[in-house]
């Protein structure tokens, strides 16, 4: 009786030390090496940025003379040493722009930088003129692709053997970085000289829903026959741009997309770094498909708060609980209603949006006095046709108007599916 309960006693402890194992073993989570490109060992999956995969882009760069369509959101993360004591040095991973770690590899030779809108440290406004300038870190010359000049001119790809494209979208029709590829993509195929894309996680590649651009509207704030929310990635829609021939004269771009691991259009992805001055966080990414419509309204999205596009409100609004007023601020310094309170609806606390709501352009449309105007001059650049305004104006509800995207929509899935590197 004695050896039969020490043995079960001892059988128990093994099992309690095991689970005890398991159980920390679980609570782990160690980020994988970047430069590895090894699969975690665990449960949760870790996304590999092209920018990353540094050596499947490596060898194309290495001896070439380049320049790099870059912003803010061009990072890596890259092994560096530091000092543990006076006797030990350890390592660790520390994130690094793309032009800082390139300007410094050995055998690459980059000669310049392009800026998209809002510039290379994206700092500047939506619509603000973004200079020529000069990089502190790195002594590199900027040019600028906003404002008079959104193609780069020949002289200025002139001495260059190859562009690197990386910059991280938001898959939204009128955020203008595609635009800006576009542009990239179609002065390089004029100049014989290759694009590689570094691709990134679209933040709203899980749907895909909206208006679809009629040419006529065709504007820097929506280039192609495309729905508002085209679900595909950075690389995916470069292969598209060139698959369709979208680009001047029918050419085609010597495009190669250094791809994601680990990644397809579920899985969820959060931005460290706002994309632009005015998205701050992954819930305002998530709303801008809806709440961009009110750019081209008298209707305030947030600017002038830290609040973009979560809330939207005007002064002449019905009295509500939940009141902001916009002030000159970082990414807006004329925000619509400046300095006025404006009677709001806060959306911050909504549930992940997986279709555009337009529910509450609809809702804004309806507390809008009738002397006053709502509808301004660049609503139908952002909606892509002038449909919607029309739409609107007869008293369509959601669903009649959601109704009537479907056969476009349905067109667009079965051009995108030609394309598509991600399940």
């Amino acid at each position: 009786m004695v050896r039969l309960l020490l043995k079960n006693t001892y059988f128990f402890s093994v099992l309690i030390f095991l689970s005890g194992m398991i159980s920390c073993k679980s609570q782990i989570k160690e980020k994988p090496s970047t430069h590895s490109e090894k699969t975690p060992q665990k449960q949760e999956i870790y996304v590999i940025e092209g920018a990353k995969r540094t050596k499947e882009y490596i060898p194309l760069l290495k001896g070439k003379n380049i320049g790099i369509v870059a912003n803010q959101t061009s990072v890596l993360e890259v092994l560096q040493k530091y000092a543990v004591n006076e006797y030990t040095t350890g390592s660790k991973l520390v994130e690094k722009h793309l032009v800082d770690f390139l300007y410094t590899y050995p055998g690459i030779n980059v000669k310049k930088v392009f800026s998209p809108e809002h510039g290379f440290r994206g700092k500047a406004d939506a619509s603000e003129t973004v200079a020529d300038s000069k990089d502190i870190q790195t002594g590199l010359p900027i040019v600028s692709l906003y404002g008079k000049n959104k193609k780069p001119s020949q002289d200025q790809l002139k001495g260059l053997d190859l562009v690197v494209f990386d910059i991280q979208d938001v898959g939204v029709r009128f955020y203008t970085y595609i635009s800006t590829l576009h542009y990239v993509m179609e002065a390089c195929a004029e100049a014989g000289i290759p694009v590689v894309v570094l691709d990134r996680p679209n933040p709203n590649g899980h749907y895909v829903d909206g208006p679809v651009l009629e040419l006529a509207h065709k504007s820097f704030v929506g280039m192609h026959p495309i729905p508002l929310v085209y679900g595909m990635t950075i690389g995916e829609y470069a292969q598209m741009i060139n698959g369709e021939r979208w680009l001047k004269g029918s050419i085609k771009c010597n495009l190669t997309v250094i791809p994601l691991k680990n990644y397809t259009h579920s899985t969820p992805y959060s931005l460290s770094i706002r994309p632009s001055p005015n998205l701050p966080n992954d819930t305002a990414i998530n709303l801008y498909p809806s709440l961009g419509f009110f750019e081209g309204t008298t209707i305030n999205a947030g600017r002038g708060t830290e609040m973009q596009f979560q809330v939207y409100g005007a002064p002449f609004f019905p009295k509500s609980d939940f009141t902001y007023t916009p002030v000159s601020n970082f990414g807006s310094k004329y925000p619509k209603h400046k300095g006025v309170a404006v009677n709001a609806v806060d959306l911050r606390s909504r549930e992940k949006l997986s279709e555009v709501n337009i529910e509450w352009l609809l809702d804004a449309y309806r507390k809008t006095p009738k002397n006053q105007d709502f509808f301004g001059p660049t609503f139908t650049i952002h909606a892509g046709s002038k449909k919607l305004q029309e739409q609107m104006e007869k008293g369509l509800t959601q669903q009649q108007i959601k109704e009537s995207w479907q056969e476009d929509l349905k067109s667009f899935k079965k051009i995108r599916s030609q394309y598509l590197i991600y399940n």
